[in-house]
């Protein structure tokens, strides 16, 4: 038994239709990352400079022995991809990361007290698409306790 589409259905379909591609080409020709679907995945549309630096951001703390103490989901609850999310927040306002230090102690009773958090980037050196073995790390926010 086959069923014949109303006009009306034939209409909906078709305007649905044309709304989803008008915003697919929205999206490719200026969307972010952000608007997926319909925006373009830039980070797997471009590739990286053969001869630049790789980039690895990690949080670090440093508590009130003096070890270094590196902050994971697991000891504070915040992912790595939420610090860099908000990066620059951090770097315009360092005191933000005093609730990361709060998380910690919440999240690790009984451990030494942070007495410092910051933001570093490990830039991993890159030649002809492999890495050197070479880096520099670069502390873009720190906060100390006062």
């Amino acid at each position: 038994m086959t069923t014949d589409l109303t006009t009306r259905g034939r209409r909906v379909r078709v305007l649905a239709t044309v709304a989803c591609l008008a915003l697919l080409v929205a999206g490719t020709l200026w969307g972010q990352d952000d608007h997926f679907p319909f925006g373009p995945f830039r980070m797997y549309s471009t590739s990286p400079d053969p001869n630049g630096a790789a980039k690895d951001t990690r949080v670090e703390g440093v508590d009130s022995t003096g070890r270094i103490v590196a902050i994971t989901e697991a000891n504070s609850g915040i992912r790595r991809a939420e610090i860099e999310g908000q990066q620059a927040a951090y770097q315009a306002d360092p005191s933000r990361l005093s609730r990361i230090a709060q998380a910690y102690a919440e999240h690790t009773p009984g451990a030494p007290a942070l007495r410092e958090v910051r933001i570093v980037i490990r830039w991993h050196g890159i030649r002809d698409a492999r890495p050197t073995g070479t880096y520099t790390d670069e502390v873009i926010a720190d906060w100390t306790r006062p």
